[in-house]
């Protein structure tokens, strides 16, 4: 099935999802190839909740869901300070997830940043 047209939405449903972030690739948010939904990212933050390191994160888009296809950074390598947060995605500018499509994350160092993403599942 096509993901729907957004102008003829049935349902919105919001969600919210936490993850702890590794050194290797991990899905934060993943469309099914056969879903039926658009989902509409608002925001994506990563904390850092290592009290005295900085650590690297890298966003990637995938054209497979669950981290699969072609990978595309959308922040590369980027250093997030100890105690602090990095806004990656905002309201300002969201990103849709069609069908068969996720977002992904790594970190340079395990167990040091967490990735929040709150979303919109639209069909």
């Amino acid at each position: 099935m096509a993901a729907p047209n957004i102008v003829n939405v049935a349902t919105i449903t919001g969600k919210t999802a936490p993850l702890a972030l590794t050194t290797s690739a991990q899905s934060v948010v993943s469309n099914a190839a056969s879903s039926g939904k658009v989902f509409k990212v608002n925001s994506l933050y990563i904390a850092n909740i290592d009290g005295t390191n900085a650590a690297d994160v890298t966003v990637n888009y995938y054209t497979q869901d669950d981290i699969g296809g072609t990978a595309t950074a959308i922040a590369s390598t980027i250093s997030v300070p100890a105690d602090a947060t990095l806004v990656v995605i905002s309201k300002d500018a969201p990103i849709y997830l069609e069908e068969d499509k996720s977002l992904g994350a790594l970190a340079s160092a395990n167990s040091d940043l967490v990735a929040h993403v709150s979303y919109e599942e639209i069909s």
